[in-house]
């Protein structure tokens, strides 16, 4: 479990600094130990305070944290139930409890404690912005939005609730990118070095269309964290879209060196490579690609494009055919199919495909149907 518990959250948990009993002496220890990162020896001093004093709210609080950074998930889950039942309108217990099953993947779980500590104070910012994550996590875009708005209007410094109110208005689209870009730019504002910010604004300005823009962006989230294969990916796709090849092959061969399984990497650079007139490589990067994510139509249709530059059109036509299997709508995969089928002179076959991509609506069926017709 993150250590994102604030100085005053804590307070709020371990309310007495003066500790008179052996159990509180235990208390007290476990609190020095669990703020200077010894979450070991927090827990075993607070395992001494709990056995003299079992109804001591404060040290299972405490206890579930540090048993939390520790990963043991479980345990802090338990103890933060023992927290609550001891302590119902304890408000940090819900909120701490939240946490916890938030990274135990419990979505729905986080969302009703951290509502339940809202409830019980109604202007626990943080609360607000973790239900915040938690829809996120479930696709509540709109409710988190406004989570995000009430934590702000709480905490107007928080840059993390303007950096993940910007993510989600770009989830929302419908104009939503604006909004995305100016949240973004306003949680830099905050903190000049928040680098999510940046690579979030990046990926909004480069889906508004200003991809010399987010490859800036790009450059410094890079700047600040040089080992994230996602920066790498998403500067080279900006790259490729702004014509620069070589610079999306070197981009997406970073990211790959980074992470070898980043599947989209494969594809992108496997598009370069295409573009530059490499077809043998395109189909390398393709393969792997395919080798990752075997149900990707478009690698397969990319991969039967680079095959037919080298005139190898069987398995042109089967790559085509794995695409249309995997996606019965690609339009593009039934127009090229047909179009290789009618020079192979497979009229019917031809025909057939060019009649469904008529129908699915590409404007460019209908003439190649006609072509044949004149023959």
């Amino acid at each position: 479990m993150k250590k994102i518990i604030t100085s005053i959250l804590f307070l709020l948990c371990i309310s007495s600094l003066i500790y008179p009993s052996d159990a509180e002496k235990y208390l007290s220890s476990g609190n020095t130990k669990f703020l200077s990162a010894d979450d070991a020896g927090a827990v075993k001093d607070l395992n001494k305070a709990i056995k003299l004093d079992r109804k001591l709210t404060k040290a299972y609080c405490l206890r579930g944290m540090a048993k939390g950074n520790l990963g043991d998930l479980a345990g802090s889950i338990k103890d933060f139930n023992k927290a609550i039942k001891l302590d119902p309108e304890n408000a940090p217990a819900y909120y701490l409890r939240g946490l916890a099953e938030y990274n135990f993947r419990d979505y729905n779980g986080a969302v009703e404690d951290y509502s339940k500590a809202i409830e019980l104070n109604p202007k626990f910012a943080e609360a607000y912005y973790n239900r915040g994550l938690a829809e996120d996590m479930l696709s509540g875009y709109e409710g988190a939005i406004k989570d995000y708005d009430r934590s702000i209007e709480l905490d107007p410094k928080n840059a993390k609730a303007y950096c993940r109110r910007g993510i989600d208005k770009g989830h929302l689209g419908k104009g939503g990118y604006a909004g995305a870009i100016k949240d973004c730019s306003k949680a830099i504002e905050l903190e000049p070095k928040f680098v999510e910010a940046y690579y979030n604004r990046g990926l909004a300005l480069g889906i508004a269309g200003d991809h010399k823009g987010a490859i800036r962006d790009y450059n410094r989230a890079i700047e600040l964290d040089p080992n994230n294969p996602d920066y790498y990916y998403n500067r080279g796709l900006a790259k490729g879209i702004a014509g620069d090849n070589a610079g999306e092959i070197e981009d997406c061969s970073k990211a790959i060196e980074l992470n070898p399984k980043i599947e989209g990497a494969y594809c992108s650079r496997g598009n370069a490579k295409f573009n530059t007139g490499n077809y043998k490589g395109a189909i390398e990067d393709c393969n792997k690609a395919i080798e990752l994510a075997p149900k990707n139509a478009d690698v397969y249709y990319n991969r039967g494009n680079a095959r037919a530059k080298l005139s190898d059109y069987a398995g042109m036509l089967k790559d085509y055919s794995m695409a249309i299997a995997l996606n019965p709508k690609f339009t593009r995969a039934y127009l090229d199919r047909g179009r290789i089928r009618a020079y192979l002179g497979d009229v019917d076959g031809a025909l057939e495909d060019l009649n469904k991509a008529k129908k699915l609506g590409d404007d460019h069926a209908d003439r190649e149907i006609r072509k044949i017709q004149s023959k």
